[in-house]
């Protein structure tokens, strides 16, 4: 490979001064490998290393975490690197960064992780908080616990009490959604899971009632789990045809969060039904928020979690594990639908 390694960054540490970054070594090569999405699929190629601005760090690529969302960017064929998920090491640190320095671990979001480097803002990264803990592992947590804790406390106006239903709980976000419910005090977590297999591991983190959305009145089984009252806040990682059940499971005053859509982008809605229940409808996406509002999402999200993943308390299962160059194949296993937990990238 002709990307950058540590044999190749001789250690030089530069002074800070008036907007200089901050860096572990001077590169000496312009190029990195990266898989890249082509109109023939995923590709290993040597493309221009990322330069970080000054509010952005750059991170020395350890290990990548694939997400559905990976698949449109593979489906774009349009030369891009593929990826929003990683962990690795501070490389260089720009002149507005103060929570991160080089050499620090992070786990992080945003563009470009199929990559031996990465950029990504300061404020949108988090520090790795377990020495100990592998990059393999943390690479699995970011974006679930960034997603799930904005869906359910944030837009979910989540309170400690309430029952939680996390619609399309048997993947990455969905299992991260279903901890996060259970340690913050729900009343009562359910999750539902067309495959039976991994449906029946979901009261392994925290589900107390496990329900096939592919059975005819799966909704009317919550209902009476829930003794007619329904629960108070959603997060419906299905949408799609299934909609009008979903809404049906609601208490009065509850919120339903749009977080995926893998049954599809159209449904039936029930407006009579919306307005009688008094429901709150919520849609989010990373895709149209600001840098200044993912720090704040962040924020909000370490502020509540943080001792929880430092003390291993949160997880995702990792279901596989491949070499960067293998990508494609780790794509295809997700496309597939093949794997429960998360499908990781090492470099």
């Amino acid at each position: 490979m002709n990307g950058l390694h540590d044999s190749d960054l001789p250690r030089v540490v530069c002074p800070i001064r008036g907007g200089h970054t901050r860096r572990v070594a001077l590169p000496m090569l312009t190029d990195m490998k990266a898989i890249v999405s082509t109109p023939e699929g995923a590709r290993l190629a040597d493309v221009p290393v990322p330069q970080p601005q000054a509010h952005e760090i750059l991170v020395r690529v350890k290990a990548a975490s694939l997400n559905r969302a990976d698949l449109a960017g593979l489906a774009a064929k349009d030369g891009k690197v593929i990826g929003m998920e990683w962990a690795g090491e501070v490389v260089e640190a720009g002149a507005q960064v103060t929570a991160l320095k080089p050499g620090d671990r992070v786990m992080c979001t945003g563009a470009g992780a199929y990559a031996e480097y990465a950029v990504t803002d300061g404020g949108r990264a988090c520090r790795i908080p377990d020495a100990a803990l592998p990059y393999e592992e943390a690479t699995v947590l970011t974006l679930a616990l960034q997603a799930m804790h904005d869906a359910l406390v944030t837009q979910g106006r989540f309170k400690r009490g309430n029952a939680v239903l996390i619609h399309g709980a048997s993947s990455g976000v969905g299992l991260m959604g279903l901890q996060i419910a259970r340690l913050l005090g729900a009343r009562q977590v359910i999750g539902t899971s067309t495959h039976a297999a991994r449906r029946a591991r979901l009261a392994e983190f925290g589900a107390d009632l496990a329900i096939d959305p592919g059975q005819p009145g799966w909704h009317e089984r919550i209902l009476e789990a829930t003794g007619g009252k329904g629960v108070e806040v959603i997060v419906d990682q299905v949408t799609g045809k299934q909609f009008a059940q979903t809404m049906q499971t609601a208490a009065i005053g509850g919120h339903i969060v749009n977080l995926g859509r893998l049954g599809g982008a159209g449904g039936e809605f029930d407006f009579q039904l919306h307005a009688l229940r008094r429901l709150s409808y919520i849609g989010v996406t990373f895709r149209t928020r600001s840098v200044d509002e993912i720090r704040v999402l962040n924020t909000l999200m370490l502020t509540d979690l943080g001792q929880a993943v430092a003390e291993r308390r949160l997880r995702l299962p990792i279901d596989s594990s491949y070499p960067l160059a293998d990508a494609g194949t780790a794509l295809a296993r997700m496309s597939a639908n093949q794997h429960f937990g998360k499908i990781v990238l090492t470099i």
